[in-house]
């Protein structure tokens, strides 16, 4: 498929429902911040729990249906990849999320950003989309899979977050870890009502010494 085959922002295509190679790429130079990609599983739009978020420092979906395969750079060219197995993605989940964010820059920066749908087996192009309109965003959906009728799509995305990949997380119902601060001192005992008590007498004084 040549770069005349890429599809519309907002566009979908039918996909098998099969073992799918999603790969991110764009090209290397000087200026061009890294990317990462990452996959949300989502019921009604968002994550049931953190572990429904697939990227490099949590690389494998629980139930084994989405992996993050890592980082490969070629001559000036870098791609990162995902492999989804729609034939095991639970039920439950209606949609996949296909994202990337960039590490210290934007993608206004990154040259020829696209995504790629490739069948795992056979290597053969399912679906590519090129990212042409991103400016000041660190974290990108490019595309998502999404469950119609028992069969899946995918539809090319393109929606971009100038707050990052923490924004794009928040955004779907991950609970971000925000920057450890020093735990603030615990709050005093609220103060009980003590039972009135009657006063104590004075002890009486020792007996001076009795004159001869």
């Amino acid at each position: 498929m040549g770069a005349d085959m890429t599809m519309p922002k907002g566009s979908n295509v039918p996909v098998p429902t099969r073992a799918l190679r999603v790969e991110m790429g764009w090209r290397s130079g000087p200026g061009v911040p890294d990317a990462d990609a990452s996959a949300l599983l989502l019921v009604s739009g968002k994550v049931r729990s953190d572990g429904d978020f697939v990227f490099y420092n949590q690389p494998a979906h629980p139930s084994g249906a989405v992996r993050h395969e890592g980082k490969r750079g070629d001559g000036g060219q870098v791609t990162d990849t995902l492999f989804v197995d729609l034939a095991r993605v639970e039920g439950a989940i209606e949609t996949v999320v296909l994202a990337a964010s960039a590490d210290g820059g934007t993608f206004g920066q990154v040259p020829g950003l696209y995504i790629r749908v490739l069948d795992a087996g056979q290597g053969t192009e399912i679906a590519r989309f090129d990212s042409k309109d991103a400016t000041v965003e660190t974290a990108f959906v490019l595309g998502e899979f999404y469950r119609r009728q028992g069969a899946w799509k995918f539809r090319a995305v393109g929606q971009g977050y100038s707050s990052g990949l923490e924004g794009l997380a928040k955004d779907y119902g991950i609970t971000v870890d925000e920057p450890q601060h020093a735990a603030p001192p615990p709050p005093p005992p609220a103060p009980t009502a003590a039972a009135p008590t009657a006063p104590v007498p004075p002890a009486p004084a020792p007996p001076g010494p009795t004159p001869p």
